[in-house]
Order: structure tokens, then C-alpha cells, then sequence
């Protein structure tokens, strides 16, 4: 796990309650669900920009490749402006590279076994330094609440 402890504003309401919104929550719990059929999901949801500046890159995962310690995760770009790289990594558990791809239009996703593979983004910079730049994702993770009553057990 990526052992960072990091704050999110709220989702605005607006957006929350959004169809765009609640059907990339709807389809994962369709799509994880049919993975484990069965399972009661506790689902977290999280905006993060990665600002990239002329001097200083924009850094997407603070902890590197990671896992995020839940079973499954959504990552969706919801817009790039003015940027390179920003490519998406996985990684066996041992962290050997698997494969990489860059989320490069809106609703570009990447759909994560966050158990069976670790994963990560590389910096972004900006394309012109005179110009702002940014990555904007929506990160939507699943977690068995099965195994959250074993995570509190343990204390």
C-alpha cells in the first residue's frame, strides 16, 4: 500500500449525483461484482489534479508505485491540458513492469486488480512552459466490506 495519508475536499453534490458520475460507479460495481459476486463494496471516491510547472514536474503518486489496499480500483481521465507523459504503470508484486499506457481522452480508463498488481503514473511536464498544465482523474476504489470486518477484528 502506498502508506501516505492524504485529504480530499468533498465531491461537490452536483457532481455526486451526477449520470456521468453515478454510472462509473454503477459500471464498476457491475464489472467488480460480477468478480465477486456477492460482495457488499465500501467505495471511496477521490478527484486529484497533478499541476505540472515550467520548473517543477507534477507528481501523480507521491509514494511511487503502490497499491492502494483495496480490491479494486477505477482510474478515468476526466481532462489533460498541456501536458506529456502522465503514463500509467503495472507492476507484478515482486514490481516488475507488466505494462504501461497513457490515459489520453476524457473517460480513458484504467481498470485495476488492486490484489493482484501494483501500479503507478510518471510525472507529467508541461508541453509549453508559458502555458498552465494539468492532469485531472476521477479514482473510484472497491473494497469488500467483508474485508474491512476482518481489518477491524485485527485492531
Amino acid at each position: 500500500m502506498g502508506g501516505i495519508e492524504r485529504w480530499f475536499e468533498p465531491i461537490k453534490p452536483e457532481i455526486a449525483t451526477g449520470a456521468t458520475f453515478t454510472r462509473v460507479v454503477d459500471f464498476g460495481l457491475e464489472l467488480y461484482g460480477s468478480l465477486s459476486p456477492g460482495t457488499a463494496w465500501h467505495i471511496e471516491a477521490h478527484q486529484f489534479r497533478i499541476e505540472a510547472r515550467p520548473d517543477t514536474a507534477g507528481q501523480p503518486t507521491p509514494e511511487g508505485v503502490h497499491r492502494d489496499g483495496v480490491d479494486y480500483v477505477t482510474v478515468m481521465l476526466v481532462d489533460r491540458v498541456n501536458i506529456a507523459s502522465g503514463t500509467t504503470t503495472m507492476h507484478s508484486p515482486d514490481g516488475k513492469l507488466l505494462g504501461s499506457f497513457t490515459l489520453a481522452q476524457p473517460c480513458d480508463a484504467a481498470l485495476v486488480d488492486d490484489t493482484r498488481v501494483m501500479h503507478g503514473v510518471t510525472p507529467v511536464q508541461p508541453v509549453d512552459p508559458a502555458r498552465p498544465a494539468w492532469r485531472d482523474v476521477l479514482v473510484v476504489t472497491y473494497k469488500g466490506t467483508d474485508h474491512l470486518l476482518r481489518d477491524t477484528a485485527r485492531g
